[in-house]
């Protein structure tokens, strides 16, 4: 099946408002910049945003963010959006902060057909306990607080620091998964039926919203035929992919570096 569209405004036209988006990247890189830069376009809002991080302020879903497009945004790193900590702040956005592995996990497991997994993590802590501030009032009051989670102790097997087995009670959360109406992911190649193969960084959080979008959009910067991927190359099948859109040179060569650090060369 040919899954490519011609136009990213076409590829997103029938995105709604209000639905859920998980979108690919991880801080600048593998971000799906031009499918946002057409879903700004499209005027859709009331979104709810599931990704790593919010981009940074004119970039990547700050874009959406400036433009009062997202309601509300699950994520673990939200550090480099200074607009992102103001609507914040001031009761504009509600934010659900999920630690970096398990929201990994969640979007591998919504892909998977997974309800739910336990998990040590967040044990003991607000993620568990309930109580994290989601949404604050005009006057910097907690307006929509997290619920508590269900938690309940497992009995494992571990090794000891001597190396010994030991038989061991230790208490785990449990954390439902996430599946996103749609997806939005870069690849640094694609074929016609929706093969995908990432690079580097990008690989980390692409392949997982791919999966856990019931539709899925790729931007891909090398479209090929179908066959010239090697099938061991392949990091996510076409299965999880549902339209392609190829990009110009141009598109695919305009990328941000998030953080440049440099040394001073060393004279002799």
């Amino acid at each position: 099946m040919d899954k490519v569209v011609s136009s990213p405004k076409d590829a997103v036209a029938d995105i709604p408002d209000g639905v859920t988006l998980a979108v690919g990247g991880f801080g600048l890189c593998g971000i799906p910049s031009v499918l946002i830069d057409s879903l700004r376009a499209s005027g859709v809002t009331d979104l709810e945003c599931v990704s790593n991080n919010c981009g940074v302020d004119d970039w990547g879903l700050g874009v959406l963010l400036a433009g009062g497009q997202i309601r509300r945004m699950v994520s673990s790193y939200v550090g480099e959006n200074k607009e992102f900590a103001r609507q914040y702040l001031s009761g504009e956005l509600e934010v659900e902060l999920t630690p970096q592995g398990t929201l990994a996990e969640k979007l591998r497991a919504g892909g998977s057909g997974i309800a739910g997994f336990w998990t040590r993590t967040g044990v003991a802590t607000q993620i568990a306990d309930g109580g994290l501030p989601w949404r604050y009032d005009a006057e910097g009051n907690v307006a929509v607080s997290s619920p508590p989670k269900e938690t309940r102790t497992f009995t494992v097997k571990e090794r000891t620091p001597e190396g010994t087995t030991a038989t061991v009670d230790h208490e785990y959360v449990l954390e439902p998964a996430i599946t996103a109406d749609f997806s939005l992911v870069r690849a640094w190649k694609g074929d016609r039926h929706g093969n995908l193969v990432f690079r580097t960084t990008s690989r980390n959080f692409n392949p997982l919203c791919a999966m856990a979008g019931l539709v899925t959009i790729a931007e891909v910067e090398e479209l090929v035929e179908p066959g010239e991927i090697e099938p061991d190359e392949v990091h996510l099948p076409g299965i999880y992919v549902q339209r392609v859109v190829p990009l110009t040179p141009e598109q695919a060569a305009d990328k941000r570096i998030e953080k440049r650090t440099v040394t001073e060369s060393q004279e002799s």
